[in-house]
C-alpha cells in the first residue's frame, strides 16, 4: 500500500505580501486616530484585503485610508499668549482700528486665564486616611482640593461651588458612589467624575462608566496613576475651554485692512494662516466634499486646507463671505452654518471623510463688505466687528508710515531721495481717490513712484532728490478725477443738504423741491429706489396731516404738483435715511423759508413724525467735515453712536440730536424776516 504524505506547512509557497496594505496598516496603528476613525479605517482595510488590486474600488479605498491617516487629528500649535508682543505686532502693522485690536487682546486675555487656572477638585471618601493622602498628593500638584466624607456632604458642597473633577469612593454610607454620580450629572453635567473602589470588578467598572464616570481606579491607589489620570482629565477639559475660538466677521468697505489684520492675528498667536475666498462659490460640495461613490471623489476645501496646514487649529480666513452664491447645486451658506457654529463644528462631517472631525480649535475669521446680505441664521453665528472708513488724517498717517516706504522700496527708489510732502498726499486723497479704504491711494502712490523711477533714469547725470509736491502730483497723474460735493455758500428755498452712506464711504447730497400748477402729483426724479420714493410720499403725507401746525393751508396740495429731485441722476439711490432731509426741503418750499446750507441732516421719518435711527454715522460725519459744514443733525436714538466717536472725527462740527420735525425745522430753516 502506498501512502502519500501531505507536504509540510513550511514547504507551502508563501503568499506574496501586499506591501501597500502593510504600509496602510502601519499608518493606522502609528497615527492616533479617534475610535470612530479607527473602526472605519480597519473595516476599509479588511475590504481591500479581499479585493483584486486591479479594480477601481481598490484605488478609491486605498486613497481614502491614506487621506484619513494624513489628517492632523492630534497636531496643533501652541498659542503665544504674550499680550505685550501681540499688542506691539498689531500696532506696528496697522494704524488705528482700536476696537479691533482690543477684541483680539480680550481673546488672548481669556485664553491666558484659562491656561493659568488651577484645577478645582472634590475628594469624596468615608476613610479619613484616604482623603488626607489624596488631598496631600493633589495639593502638591498645584490643585485646589476640597474633601467630603460622604455623598450627601459632597452634594451640599457642589450646590455652593463648581468643581472641575470629583474623585469618589464606591462604597459609602448614606449615599454610595453610583448614586452620587447620578446626582452630580443632574446638578453639574460638565463636572468630570473618577470612581475609586477597593471592590474593583469588570461589571462595576462598566456600570460606573455607563452612569457617567470619566475614569475608574482601584484601591490601593497607585499615586502615579492618580496624578496621571487627574492631569489627563483636567488638561482635556482645559483644552476644550481654550479650543472654543470666537467666530469673528470683519465687515467694512474694501481696502480697510480686513484681510491683513487676519494675517497679523495668526502671526501674533504664532498659528498657521490660511485664506479661502468664498466669492462666487455656488456648489456646496466645495465645502463639504463628495461622497466616495465614484472615482475622482474628493474632500471639501475646508478639510483640504486643514490637511495642507498639518495642524487642527490654524487661523482660517473665509474671505468675501457675503458673496457666496446659490443655485441648483446647493446652498454653500447652509454648510457654513455647521462650520461656523461652535456647538456643531466639533463634530463636522465632510462627505468624503465620513467621520466626525473637530473644527472647534480653528479660529475662523470671515470678511464681508455688507453683512446685510448674509442669511439671518448665518449672521447670528458671527461676531461682527465693523471696519469704518479712514479719515483723511488717518490716510495720511498710513501713507507716510506704511504705503510710501513700501512703494519706494518695491520700485528700487530706496536711497534716491524721493520725498512726498503732506500737501501732495492730501491732494492725492481728495482729488484722485474716492474710497473709504486705501487701495486706490496705494495705486496712485505706486504710479508716482514708477514715473519717478523713469525720471531718475533719464536724469542720471544731473541727479537730485525728487520732491513730490501738489504741482508734481498733477503733472504725473493728470487733471483731478473726483470732486466731492461741498456746502453751498447761499441758502436757498426748497434745497436742503443730506448725508448718505455708500460702500465707498460717506457723501453729502442736495434735495431740491419745487411746485407748479397741477393736479396733486408728486414727481420724483434722480434714479430713486422704492424705499426712497416711499420716504418722499411719507414726508408729504406728514406735512399735509400737520399743515396747521406749520402755518400752512390744509388744502395747499389741491391745485399744484410737487417735484422732488436729487441731483446726480445717473447714480442709483435708495434707503430710508433721507426722510428728514426731504421733509425739511418740502417745509422750506411751502413756508418760503430758506434752508441753511451749512447744516446737513439724516434720519428716517415715520408717518407720525418720529425720527428713527440710521446707520453709517461715522462715515456721514466725515463727509460733512470734508464738505466744510458746520452743523449736522442726527436722530436722538443715534446718541450712543455719536458719543463713541473719536475727537478727531467730530472736530469742527456741532452735532444736533432731534426726535421731532418741528424742533429741527427751527434749526434748519431761516426765520421769516419781520416786517
Amino acid at each position: 500500500m502506498t501512502f502519500f504524505q501531505k507536504p509540510k506547512k513550511s514547504e507551502e509557497p508563501a503568499e506574496p505580501v501586499n506591501q501597500e496594505l502593510a504600509d496602510l496598516r502601519t499608518a493606522i496603528e502609528r497615527v492616533q486616530l479617534p475610535d470612530a476613525a479607527v473602526a472605519v479605517a480597519k473595516k476599509e482595510l479588511e475590504r481591500l484585503e479581499k479585493m483584486d488590486p486591479g479594480l477601481p474600488e481598490y484605488t478609491i479605498g486605498s486613497n481614502y485610508i491614506e487621506y484619513l491617516t494624513s489628517l492632523p487629528w492630534t497636531h496643533f500649535t501652541e498659542d503665544n499668549l504674550d499680550m505685550k508682543r501681540t499688542e506691539d505686532i498689531l500696532e506696528s502693522q496697522h494704524y488705528g482700528l482700536k476696537h479691533v485690536k482690543e477684541r483680539i487682546l480680550e481673546y488672548l486675555a481669556v485664553r491666558t486665564l484659562c491656561n493659568l487656572r488651577t484645577g478645582n477638585i472634590l475628594v469624596v471618601d468615608d476613610e479619613e486616611i484616604a482623603r488626607i493622602n489624596m488631598e496631600h498628593v493633589l495639593r502638591k500638584e498645584g490643585h485646589q482640593v476640597t474633601t467630603a466624607c460622604n455623598g450627601m456632604e459632597a452634594l451640599d458642597k457642589l450646590k455652593n461651588r463648581e468643581y472641575d473633577l470629583i474623585l469618589t469612593d464606591f462604597k459609602m454610607e448614606k449615599m454610595d458612589g453610583m448614586q452620587l454620580i447620578k446626582s452630580v450629572k443632574q446638578i453639574a453635567p460638565r463636572t468630570q467624575i473618577v470612581m475609586i473602589t477597593g471592590y474593583a470588578t469588570v461589571d462595576s467598572a462598566v456600570d460606573a462608566l455607563k452612569t457617567g464616570a470619566a475614569h475608574y481606579l482601584s484601591k490601593p491607589i497607585d499615586l502615579n496613576e492618580l496624578r496621571a489620570t487627574v492631569k489627563e482629565l483636567l488638561d482635556k477639559k482645559k483644552y476644550m475651554q481654550m479650543s472654543r475660538s470666537p467666530i469673528l466677521c470683519f465687515a467694512g468697505p474694501p481696502g480697510t485692512g480686513k484681510t491683513s489684520i487676519g494675517r497679523s492675528i495668526a502671526e501674533a498667536l504664532e498659528r498657521k494662516f490660511v485664506r479661502m475666498s468664498l466669492a462666487g462659490m455656488r456648489d456646496e460640495a466645495e465645502l463639504r466634499g463628495h461622497r466616495r461613490t465614484y472615482v475622482g471623489a474628493m474632500s471639501g476645501r475646508v478639510m483640504n486646507e486643514i490637511k495642507r496646514m498639518g495642524v487642527r487649529n490654524p487661523v482660517f480666513m473665509l474671505d468675501e463671505i457675503d458673496k457666496v452664491g446659490q443655485d441648483f447645486r446647493g446652498d454653500p451658506a447652509s454648510v457654513l452654518l455647521e462650520i461656523l457654529d461652535p456647538e456643531q463644528n466639533s463634530h463636522f462631517i465632510d462627505h468624503y471623510l465620513d467621520v466626525p472631525f473637530d473644527l472647534s480649535g480653528v479660529m475662523f475669521v470671515a470678511t464681508a463688505n455688507v453683512v446685510e446680505r448674509l442669511p439671518e441664521p448665518l449672521l447670528d453665528r458671527l461676531e461682527v466687528i465693523n471696519f469704518p472708513g479712514y479719515t483723511e488724517n488717518e490716510k495720511k498717517n498710513i501713507a507716510f508710515r506704511y504705503l510710501i516706504p513700501r512703494q519706494i522700496r518695491d520700485h528700487g527708489l530706496a536711497g534716491m531721495g524721493l520725498e512726498f510732502t503732506p500737501e501732495a498726499v492730501g491732494k492725492i486723497i481728495r482729488e484722485y481717490t474716492q474710497e473709504a479704504g486705501l487701495r486706490n491711494l496705494e495705486r496712485e502712490i505706486a504710479t508716482i513712484c514708477r514715473k519717478s523711477a523713469r525720471i531718475c533714469l533719464q536724469t542720471q547725470e544731473d541727479s537730485h532728490p525728487i520732491k513730490v509736491d501738489p504741482t508734481l502730483v498733477e503733472s504725473l497723474l493728470g487733471p483731478r478725477r473726483f470732486t466731492h460735493e461741498t456746502a453751498e455758500s447761499e441758502s436757498r428755498i426748497g434745497v436742503t443738504t443730506g448725508l448718505v452712506w455708500t460702500e465707498i464711504g460717506g457723501e453729502i447730497i442736495f434735495v431740491e423741491a419745487t411746485f407748479m400748477k397741477g393736479s396733486q402729483q408728486l414727481i420724483l426724479t434722480g434714479s430713486l429706489g422704492a424705499v426712497l420714493r416711499e420716504s418722499a410720499q411719507t414726508a408729504l403725507s406728514y406735512i399735509r396731516s400737520h399743515a396747521a401746525e406749520f402755518g400752512l393751508d390744509p388744502d395747499f396740495f389741491r391745485e399744484i404738483d410737487i417735484h422732488i429731485h436729487i441731483p446726480a441722476g445717473a447714480i442709483p439711490k435708495d434707503g430710508p435715511s433721507a426722510g428728514v432731509t426731504i421733509v425739511l426741503a418740502l417745509l422750506s418750499l411751502l413756508t418760503g423759508r430758506p434752508a441753511r446750507q451749512d447744516v446737513a441732516m439724516t434720519g428716517e421719518l415715520t408717518l407720525s413724525g418720529r425720527i428713527l435711527p440710521v446707520a453709517g454715522i461715522r462715515e456721514k460725519i466725515l463727509a460733512a467735515q470734508r464738505a466744510g459744514l458746520k452743523r449736522v443733525i442726527f436722530p436722538k436714538r443715534n446718541e450712543v453712536d455719536t458719543a463713541g466717536l473719536e475727537k478727531e472725527v467730530t472736530e469742527g462740527l456741532e452735532i444736533i440730536l432731534g426726535d421731532n420735525v418741528p424742533a429741527l425745522a427751527e434749526v434748519v430753516l431761516i426765520p421769516p424776516a419781520r416786517s
